[in-house]
């Protein structure tokens, strides 16, 4: 019997697999002070089980200005420049690599989505590209103003910092987190950018944000280390969806990506990690008929993770249809730390708890049975 594409070694980018399936970011709250818990350290390491699997980490701060989620205060990793921090994801990142598997850190700035309060208690403004909030929020309405020029020069250091950090924690790369209505992707929306200078009002003055990001972080670790994720199709977080303009935007994306990529292999990222317009943030949806990836496929000839609502059957399948594709699990990930050795056995999955997915503490995070062996 043939081997699935799915269960076949690939080499992504500088790191070799055993197989095609990605543990997709996934927040969890259970930092401490934004340090990597020990937790952290035992959930990690159980979801490496399977030697050659690639673990994208949760979302994790770049920096204390690019967080302020409210009500998750010191909850989500960072990965600046403190040696506790760096201490911290040292250890998770030996208890993977002791599995035989590999780590990117995703790098995160939440920029307009923030807490305003939250903010101004590490002494840090709520910004986004333009001075419009998310829709509902009044709070951000009243306080969130536009990046300047300068300012986002910063914010493309500090993303730069944050990706050596990464490495000297031991990570085997690192995704820039370009999707899902948080700082780079409030870029590239229209509806959330209405700016006038070099970094708004056109495709390619919107795409601007994320390319300088993934081009400075690329010259700094090399970009076969690199990876960033697209959410092309998700309305989260007040992001504009739109038959006419959205394909257009994110194609102009995947064409810069692929144009650098031609002109020298070395600029040639990682992977390219796209979500399927059947998830649509944390929800799931029902995708319209202009909706898909095929496009960006047909465009980016590296590789490409695919994730959002797979299962075994439709992950066979989507591998199955070209050597270049890797296949993002979030919720069976959670659910199932031998999530690989189950899929590859066609064993039973065990369903996840979504109730306990934030929640402080082991319960829903560590205690998921793995499967019995005979």
């Amino acid at each position: 019997m043939t081997t699935p594409n799915l269960f076949k070694p690939i080499k992504v980018g500088a790191s070799q697999l055993s197989n095609r399936v990605v543990m997709a970011p996934l927040t969890r709250t259970r930092a401490e002070k934004h340090v990597p818990s020990d937790l952290a350290v035992e959930y990690y390491t159980q979801r490496a089980s399977t030697a050659g699997t690639l673990i994208i980490s949760e979302a994790t701060y770049i920096h204390p200005s690019a967080g302020g989620h409210k009500g998750r205060e010191g909850l989500v990793p960072g990965i600046w420049g403190d040696a506790s921090i760096i201490a911290g994801w040292k250890k998770v990142i030996q208890g993977i690599h002791s599995k035989g598997s590999k780590i990117y850190i995703q790098l995160w700035d939440i920029g307009r989505v923030a807490n305003y309060d939250v903010l101004q208690q590490t002494g840090h403004d709520l910004v986004g590209p333009s001075a419009i909030a998310q829709a509902g929020d009044e709070d951000g309405a009243k306080h969130v103003r536009a990046l300047t020029i300068p300012e986002i020069k910063q914010k493309v250091q500090l993303y730069v910092d944050a990706a050596k950090n990464a490495l000297e924690a031991g990570a085997d790369g690192v995704e820039i987190h370009s999707a899902n209505g948080y700082l780079p992707d409030q870029f590239i929306h229209w509806n959330s950018n209405n700016r006038t200078d070099e970094y708004g009002g056109s495709i390619e003055n919107r795409s601007r944000f994320s390319l300088e990001i993934i081009d400075a972080v690329s010259a700094a670790i090399g970009a076969d280390r690199v990876g960033v994720r697209f959410s092309p199709w998700t309305t989260f977080q007040d992001m504009e969806v739109n038959e006419e303009k959205s394909l257009p935007q994110f194609k102009y994306l995947f064409e810069q990506l692929e144009k650098r990529a031609k002109e020298n292999e070395k600029n040639r990222l990682s992977y390219i990690h796209v979500i399927e317009p059947r998830a649509d943030g944390i929800s799931d949806a029902i995708p319209k008929q202009w909706q898909s990836n095929d496009p960006f496929r047909n465009i980016w000839t590296g590789d490409l993770i695919r994730a959002g609502g797979y299962n075994r059957e439709t992950a066979i399948e989507t591998a199955q249809e070209d050597d270049r594709t890797l296949i993002g699990f979030g919720r069976y990930f959670i659910a199932n730390p031998d999530l690989v050795y189950r899929l590859e056995n066609d064993l039973p999955l065990t369903h996840w708890d979504r109730p306990s997915f934030y929640t402080p503490g082991p319960h829903g995070y560590t205690d998921y049975p793995f499967h019995k062996k005979e």
